[in-house]
């Protein structure tokens, strides 16, 4: 989804571009071909305005030479002279600007060739008329009546070659204009197009952002309850793996309790046979040194045997307890104080990480406190001397009081860790394997559950739950 949504992106940037450059380049293209439009028409204006000026002075070189013939005065001469050097310069201008290859161009030089032919036969006219009327003195012969006909002729052809040119270079004007008209209607289309082109692509462009967006956040939504619905059947799977545990804690501690019951009503009975069979041979056989041994020796064994049955007895039933509201960091305090030689004699660090507003526990204090002993004391006997490092943690978590005891031990192994609570199951030399099982009967007892992480060779954690009191769940919910 993410790739298609920018695909869609730089579909439409892509598009934009495209038709934005390629309206770039007609605009370019199009203001270029104005900007020739645009000196094409200056050109023209150019010639029909240099046409006009010449026109005038040639109607102030006959205005001067009429002036002078009905004045007899040399003054209407001033404007004469200087115009036949304007109309000179005039022409100059109008041969360069019609000078190009174009047809109308050539048609246009032709026709200036044609009337500077003609302008110059008028001011030859003018000039011998002037010398004419000074030698005549001003009396107007046949000669000066015929030379005025030809001079209006010669004026009137004039009149009509300019006449012609101007009208051959508004023709011209014209169709320029025409052009420059159609290249500013093609900016304005183009504009236009490229201001609707630009608002079609941003339309696009926020309709699909918004599109892509809404389904992405609908996507981010689904994941988000697929992932809470899968975290709550997590926590459900994990709850009720943890009451699997505990439940299977229970059946294997209640399994244990009648094996061990049975076995001490198999083992009592035979043995107490044996210490009354033993007693009657001492009252009956006569003592000596050897046989008050050997009937010290089955004494003595019978008395362990029979220890060891209470023992395990006590370590695998139920047992009333006699509960008190205590702080648990209190209870971890006590028992740390029992191991305290052991711990000062191995050198281990202590780092206590106890909650300050956790609620007390209702609790056995001098039972819990001896599990948490055995606990304590087979961290301390697990860690190497002087770089051992206990921790002990409290805290409240889902209305339980969790107490988490941690070592940096040799760890366990997965097979050491399916039989850690079984009786006489040790990995001490001296140990007899009824502390751990004495530790989970009183946590079982509680109503708690313990529970054990470890890593070969990295360390091991005890987890022990217990609830608090009822009062004080009814608080904190």
């Amino acid at each position: 989804m993410q790739f298609n949504f920018a695909g869609k992106i730089r579909v439409g940037y892509l598009s934009a571009f495209i038709l934005l450059l390629i309206s770039y380049i007609l605009t370019f293209y199009t203001n270029w071909q104005l900007t020739r439009q645009n000196e094409r028409v200056n050109h023209t204006n150019k010639v029909i305005n240099n046409l006009e000026v010449l026109m005038s002075e040639m109607k102030d070189a006959e205005t001067s030479y009429r002036g002078y013939v009905l004045m007899k005065d040399d003054k209407f001469l001033d404007l004469f002279y200087p115009s036949h050097r304007y109309v000179d310069s005039v022409y100059l201008l109008l041969k360069d600007l019609t000078s190009d290859q174009t047809t109308d161009g050539q048609l246009q030089s032709e026709r200036l060739e044609h009337l500077r032919a003609l302008i110059d036969e008028k001011f030859v006219l003018l000039n011998n008329g002037i010398t004419g009327f000074k030698q005549t003195d001003f009396n107007i012969t046949d000669e000066t009546k015929a030379r005025g006909y030809y001079g209006k002729k010669l004026m009137d052809s004039i009149r009509f070659n300019i006449g012609l040119m101007q009208r051959r270079e508004n023709e011209v004007l014209e169709r320029r204009t025409q052009r420059v008209s159609a290249s500013v209607n093609a900016i304005k289309v183009i504009n236009i197009t490229s201001l609707i082109i630009a608002i079609l692509v941003a339309s696009y462009s926020i309709i699909t952002f918004n599109a892509e967006n809404r389904a992405k956040e609908q996507a981010a939504n689904q994941a988000r309850q697929y992932q809470g619905q899968l975290e709550e059947r997590v926590n459900e799977l994990k709850k009720v793996n943890q009451e699997l545990v505990s439940l299977r804690s229970m059946e294997k501690f209640a399994t244990t309790g009648r094996l061990a019951r049975t076995i001490a009503h198999e083992i009592r009975n035979p043995l107490t046979n044996i210490t009354l069979a033993a007693d009657q041979l001492k009252s009956e056989i006569p003592l000596n040194d050897d046989s008050s041994m050997l009937f010290e020796m089955i004494n003595r064994n019978s008395i362990r045997i029979n220890q060891l049955i209470t023992d395990l007895l006590n370590s695998t039933k139920f047992s009333e307890l006699k509960y008190e509201s205590i702080s648990i960091n209190a209870v971890l305090d006590e028992a740390l104080e029992l191991a305290n030689d052991r711990i000062q004699l191995n050198k281990i660090k202590v780092e206590k990480n106890y909650s300050t507003d956790i609620c007390d526990v209702s609790v056995d204090k001098e039972k819990l406190k001896i599990a948490l002993l055995n606990i304590i004391v087979n961290a301390a006997e697990a860690m190497p001397p002087e770089k051992g490092i206990l921790q002990l943690k409290t805290e409240s978590k889902n209305n339980k009081c969790i107490v988490t005891i941690t070592d940096n031990g040799s760890g366990m192994d997965d097979e050491t860790l399916s039989k850690l609570f079984e009786p006489y199951f040790t990995g001490k030399a001296k140990g007899n394997g009824l502390g751990l099982t004495n530790t989970q009967n009183i946590i079982l007892n509680h109503k708690g559950s313990i529970e054990v992480e470890s890593t070969l060779n990295k360390g091991t954690s005890f987890i022990i739950t217990l609830n608090f009191p009822d009062q004080i769940k009814n608080t904190l919910l």
